[in-house]
């Protein structure tokens, strides 16, 4: 009888590998590259005594069995700088600064803007079942992306007799979508972007990608980008691919909003010029954690750790758990799956795992949430028991997977929930790109001559208090033009 992941130890994946189908067979990990070692496995530790604040979670009794050694930075200075500069030759020499910068750094003579020959030519370079794929996730990016407009309504409401207040939704003109094709080919980037931006009803959607030299723009994200519904598709990375959707260079409608992710250099450009433009987020490297109790599959966690390891040399990723034994199983685990990976991606997971992963003991399950509500991650999976709690209870995530059933990479690449998420904490305070980020919630207001009557009173005698006399004015002319003969206490009365 195969094993359940569940019955297979560490010490066991050898003899047990050969007669253990699941796992997809490049994979050889699970067959032999992990040897038979010994370590303590102790039982689940009672929690330790705790104080009147700790007892109420005030207070966490963490216990850093593997604790980073770094923390997640860029050379911000010299960064800054460099964009700096960029953005402002490109603003001033326009088309053939772009130019210049797309020739140095993209390598690339082909066109900058793709023609429909092009896009054909590129379609039909993808295989099938490929296209099959990017088919199936982008209708399920729609499809979410369709029942999250529907959740803004347009609304309005009588304030006082003769005067109705109302708010309605309005899309951005000009989306410029920014899809990634450096050192991966970020298909999944190009769905979730432009689908969102097509199902929020943006009038123009630009989507740029580096060209590799000689090659181009990767024909899937081509693919992708086109049938997400870009109305053009632009062959630019980096700084200079920012700077001409932002500036509405090539003949294009400058952008009112700048999405996707990017290497540092990509997100300064977005920081620097946010205000001028929207933007989804300023992000980080993409950081991961997961809160497993004594009944989570190690193996599972550990093959979940190494899969977001791989995005980066600085991609934090943590493990919160209340089970000693699943720790010190776990990570005993993850060197050799790394290990396993190939050679760009195991230099990335490795030093990750190395430098900025960490593994956290707590005393209970309040704790565990407690202390994920405080690293605020980007991707929060919950590999315990009583899965409802946990939905309930956390607060602080771009994006909640329960259960071992389901992982970040479903949620990256195919589930129809957005990838692009808050970074470096900021979940604390934000939720990742959605249809809501492309629209604009504004309001209104119109009145009848009585109901502006009370309104005109209370603005005159508010703003003579506040000193803006001007906005009084605008006051007292209307209830002199629209009530003649009557009298009005308009002055201010101070406390």
């Amino acid at each position: 009888m195969t094993p359940s992941w569940r019955q297979i130890s560490t010490a066991g994946l050898a003899e047990t590998g050969a007669d253990f189908p699941l796992f997809y067979t490049g994979f050889s990990i699970f067959r032999n590259a992990l040897k038979p070692r010994r370590y303590r496995l102790q039982a689940r530790e009672s929690p330790p005594t705790k104080t009147p604040d700790q007892a109420k979670g005030t207070v966490m009794g963490r216990i850093y069995l593997k604790q980073a050694t770094h923390r997640p930075n860029t050379d911000a200075g010299e960064v800054q700088e460099t964009v700096r500069a960029i953005l402002s030759e490109i603003e001033a020499g326009g088309d053939s600064a772009a130019r210049d910068y797309a020739a140095k750094f993209d390598r690339h003579d082909g066109p900058i803007l793709l023609s429909e020959a092009d896009i054909a030519a590129a379609c039909a370079l993808v295989p099938e079942q490929l296209k099959a794929d990017i088919r199936f996730a982008q209708n399920n990016v729609r499809r979410f992306a369709e029942m999250q407009k529907a959740s803004l309504t347009d609304c309005e409401m009588e304030i006082v007799p003769g005067l109705m207040a109302g708010q309605k939704s309005i899309p951005v003109r000009a989306a410029g979508c920014y899809v990634p094709g450096g050192r991966y080919s970020h298909i999944a980037s190009a769905i979730m972007t432009v689908t969102t931006a097509k199902v929020a009803g943006c009038n123009h959607i630009t989507a740029c990608s580096p060209p590799r030299a000689g090659q181009g723009i990767a024909p899937a994200i081509i693919y992708a980008t086109h049938l997400a519904g870009a109305d053009t598709i632009m062959a630019m990375g980096g700084v200079q691919g920012v700077a001409a959707m932002a500036f509405g260079l090539f003949g294009l409608p400058p952008a009112n909003i700048l999405v996707g992710p990017g290497n540092q250099f990509v997100a300064e450009a977005k920081r620097h010029l946010y205000g001028r433009v929207g933007i989804d987020m300023i992000a980080g490297p993409t950081d991961s954690l997961i809160l497993a109790d004594a009944e989570a599959d190690p193996m599972m966690v550990a093959v979940d750790l190494v899969g977001q390891a791989e995005h980066g040399y600085n991609s934090p990723v943590w493990l919160v758990t209340d089970s000693r034994a699943l720790a010190e199983e776990v990570m005993a685990l993850v060197p050799a799956l790394i290990a396993d990976l190939p050679e760009m991606n195991r230099q990335s997971a490795e030093a990750a795992w190395r430098d900025y992963g960490e593994v956290i003991l707590c005393g209970t399950r309040e704790e565990m949430a407690a202390t994920s509500d405080d690293y605020a991650p980007e991707h929060l999976t919950v590999q315990a028991e009583d899965l409802d709690w946990w939905r309930d209870r956390l607060s602080c995530y771009g994006s909640l997977f329960l259960g071992e059933e389901t992982t970040v990479a479903f949620g990256d690449k195919a589930t129809g929930t957005n990838h692009v998420l808050p970074t470096s904490g900021a979940a604390a305070y934000t939720g990742g790109l959605s249809v809501h980020k492309y629209m604009k919630i504004v309001t209104w207001q119109r009145a009848t001559r009585d109901g502006a009557r009370p309104i005109a009173e209370a603005t005159a005698r508010i703003s003579r208090l506040e000193g803006m006399e001007g906005h009084a004015r605008s006051a007292d002319i209307r209830l002199a033009k629209y009530f003649p003969g009557e009298e009005f206490d308009l002055k201010a009365h101070p406390a």
